[in-house]
């Protein structure tokens, strides 16, 4: 993997102290990168002949002067975020849990939610593949439980859910899903699945629920707009980074200057603005394919977890049908000429999977949902710096699990700003 990152980085070019960039961090495994040099008071070490850059972690250095952000051209905020799906606005409410006083923007070139929140599942369950990914399903599942709690009147649904794979898989389910998913062995099989193929088991967990991530958004966002500006509708044509902060230049030539600035970008990696940037963290986008069942879900219906083929059947009590996730393996895909039809190919794959188990649904599947997600390069989602100033931030490509993982990946982006306080306040 290309590691130097200096060739994307541009300093600002209205900043007469940036002088030369110093070298690029290398990145640590799963996509964390280390922090440029930095001084004994915390400040990234100057390039020669340049002055020294003011402390970043000193309030006084990133406040703002303005009460509110996201003016007209010349506008200044404290932390900008790039992309408003579900993560970009939990990332604004952790940095306005973690200090009430900043100032953010969200922005985004479509509506709140418009991208791949849209259609996303919003199915949450405590499961990861790795270390990183437990702890973060874990942290996110603790934030999900107190905000439920907190506001049983948002769109989280909690779920039970049974997982189905083969018996041998036994060991590796109990490392894969956390103690809090109370994995336990059952003979009662969902009404969905009238029998199971040679070899496999059923087991029950807990911490399953599944949202209406577009609508979730949407009311997240509505309690933050009187402390967080939102700019729907504007694109971000170039992004720039210098010891000082970063600037941003919109559409219609506004500028934005920001003490950060996190990109958010869902599956839009390649993008102009910020291709160059993320392209050495190697992260790839892939189709994502969902079947609708036309099948009324039952009250007591649960989720069911194909564990070894990476897909779920879910009621969508909400909508009145099933929902049937598969693993297209269709990579490179490009969101903004993706076709949201779905294909023969997918209809076919689809219903010969869901054949070895609801044979009953299979013939049901007529409709659909198309988009795709990007994903880490070694499967981890990733939340780290882009520019040897840390002042650009990257977080994303959870994988499909963006709804899942979206709090989680929210604090580790706010981790990366240095004026920020640690550890997170809770948030609901």
């Amino acid at each position: 993997m290309d590691t130097d990152r200096t060739r994307a980085c541009r300093t600002l070019a209205t900043d007469p102290e940036a002088g030369p960039a110093p070298a690029a961090p290398e990145p640590g495994r799963g996509g964390a990168a280390a922090p440029a040099p930095r001084t004994a008071a915390g400040t990234p070490d100057p390039a020669p002949g340049s002055t020294a850059a003011p402390d970043p972690t000193d309030p006084a250095v990133y406040r703002t002067a303005a009460a509110r952000s996201g003016g007209p051209a010349g506008a200044r905020t404290d932390v900008a975020v790039v992309g408003a799906g579900i993560l970009g606005v939990l990332i604004a409410r952790e940095v306005l849990a973690r200090d009430p006083a900043a100032t953010v923007t969200v922005l985004d070139r479509e509506m709140i939610g418009s991208g791949a929140t849209r259609r996303s599942a919003g199915l949450h369950f405590p499961r990861g593949a790795d270390d990183t990914a437990r702890t973060l399903a874990a942290e996110s599942e603790r934030f999900y439980a107190d905000l439920h709690t907190a506001r049983p009147d948002l769109p989280i649904h909690p779920l039970a859910m049974t997982v189905i794979a083969p018996e041998a898989a036994e060991e590796r389910l109990r490392e894969v899903y956390l103690p809090e998913a109370k994995l336990r062995w059952t003979t009662e099989l969902p009404p969905a699945v009238p029998a199971l193929p040679r070899d496999h088991g059923a087991w029950e967990g807990d911490g399953c629920q599944y949202a209406d991530v577009h609508a979730l958004t949407q009311l997240l966002a509505a309690e933050l707009r009187p402390a967080v500006s939102f700019r729907e509708g504007v694109a971000v044509e170039t992004v720039a980074a210098g010891p000082g902060g970063a600037r941003l230049t919109l559409t219609g030539g506004a500028t934005l200057t920001a003490g950060h600035v996190v990109i958010a970008p869902g599956p839009w990696l390649a993008e102009p603005a910020w291709r160059e940037l993320v392209a050495p963290l190697g992260a790839r986008v892939k189709k994502i394919v969902a079947l609708h069942v036309d099948v009324p879900p039952a009250p007591g219906d649960r989720a069911v977890v194909l564990d070894t083929e990476d897909a779920f059947l879910l009621p969508l009590h909400h909508r009145g049908h099933w929902l049937f996730s598969y693993t297209c393996q269709e990579w490179d895909a490009d969101p903004a000429t993706v076709d949201p039809a779905l294909t023969a190919g997918h209809l076919r794959e689809a219903r010969a999977l869901l054949t070895r188990y609801a044979p009953g649904l299979a013939a049901h599947c007529r409709s659909g949902r198309v988009f795709c997600d990007a994903y880490g390069p070694d499967g981890s989602p990733l939340a780290t710096r882009l520019d040897p100033y840390g002042r650009l931030l990257f977080a994303g490509a959870a994988g499909g699990s963006g709804y899942r993982l979206a709090p989680a990946l929210a604090a580790r982006a706010a981790d990366l700003i240095p004026s920020l306080p640690s550890p997170r306040k809770a948030t609901t």
